[in-house]
């Protein structure tokens, strides 16, 4: 019998082996160390750093849900922030009456509840036209949120924790507390997206991406399917909304607006669409990206000899941080559509071959 510690290639026989959640006990032993490496990070970090941190992590779980839509199922969606601010506004409205692990996922709920309305177009229409549809709603939730006394008119409404059981909440620990929170549901959401997707639903949405047609003489509803992507993408953006709302303690409408639901976009492809990996380097290397750009403008706005080069009437250090995005996507999409999960594969092919033991 082969040592399963030195797998090496691909020679799986039978088709459990094929969807199994890890494909040796290798990947699984990096897991583990993974998680306890993050769970033991931020005992080196500083709490900006932690900040930074506990952002790129709820944007996964958007991008997540993203990828279930987009990535998956093929559907073009550039609505993603408004679901996110649908689960954070459910957070807020519930959170005076409910404790913070029932309003979290009430608000994935609700968040479910508009997507499986918003794909309605799907079973109609597809690809621009669909993505328009999607535009419509972002631009809607953005409208109507804006104009209801109840949501404040989309100004700040504050939603605190200041104590979980018995654990006292402030200033110093606040982001701190909310790392694990966020990580704990981050990974339950990503092992909820492997097993929902390696099983026949999985293959429902792959084939309706592909073909919907083909699916439909298969004995798929492709309907039905699509449907289901737009919920289920939707529900985990309402979870990275009632996230959002607690760990930045108030929600306001100008996180959800169409420049966020493109910046959901921007992270899935650069990440690489439909890929765990992708949803959790897409966030971070655009937030990365993001801080790097912000930092690079202050130095240019604060250099006399760079602002006697630049033109007069000329904002470069406004413009870089857009520049900088449009030049990123549209670099990734030429070069590397694949995204940076590309690149992870390519250098996880390596280990896992080498050195070439079968």
């Amino acid at each position: 019998m082969r040592n399963p510690w030195a797998q090496s290639g691909n020679y799986r026989t039978r088709y459990e082996q094929d969807v199994t959640i890890f494909a040796n006990y290798r990947e699984i032993v990096s897991v583990v160390l993974l998680l306890v490496a993050l769970g033991l990070l931020p005992l080196w970090l500083e709490r900006s750093q932690v900040l930074v941190l506990n952002f790129i992590f709820i944007y996964a779980i958007a991008v997540l849900g993203l990828n279930i839509t987009t990535g998956y199922a093929g559907l073009i969606s550039v609505g993603q922030a408004a679901f996110v601010g649908v689960g954070a506004y459910t957070a807020a409205l519930t959170a005076p009456y409910l404790p913070f692990w029932l309003t979290v996922p009430m608000g994935g709920l609700v968040a479910a509840g508009i997507g499986w309305i918003v794909g309605l177009p799907s079973l109609r229409v597809k690809h621009l036209y669909l993505a328009l549809a999607t535009l419509a709603f972002q631009e809607i939730f953005v409208w109507s949120v804006g104009r209801m006394p109840a949501l404040a008119q989309g100004a700040a409404i504050p939603v605190e924790m200041r104590n979980f059981l018995g654990y006292e909440i402030n200033f110093r620990n606040h982001n701190f507390f909310w790392y694990y929170v966020i990580l704990l549901v981050l990974v339950l959401m990503v092992i909820a997206w492997r097993n929902l997707l390696r099983g026949k639903y999985g293959r429902a949405l792959i084939a309706v991406r592909d073909n919907d047609r083909a699916a439909d003489a298969m004995g798929m509803d492709p309907g039905r399917t699509k449907l289901l992507a737009f919920a289920l993408g939707a529900f985990y953006g309402g979870i990275a909304g009632g996230l959002l709302a607690y760990f930045q303690r108030a929600v306001v409408i100008e996180e959800f607006t169409l420049a966020k639901s493109v910046t959901f976009l921007a992270m899935a492809i650069v990440g690489g669409l439909g890929t765990v990996v992708g949803s959790l380097l897409g966030p971070a290397f655009i937030e990365y990206l993001r801080l790097w750009m912000e930092r690079l403008s202050e130095a240019i706005k604060h250099n006399p000899s760079v602002q006697q080069v630049i033109p007069a009437g000329v904002d470069l250090a406004s413009a870089l941080l857009p520049l900088a995005f449009g030049l990123v996507i549209v670099l990734f999409l030429i070069f590397e559509p694949r995204g940076l999960y590309n690149w992870w594969r390519l250098i996880r092919s390596y280990f896992r071959t080498w050195p070439f033991k079968y």
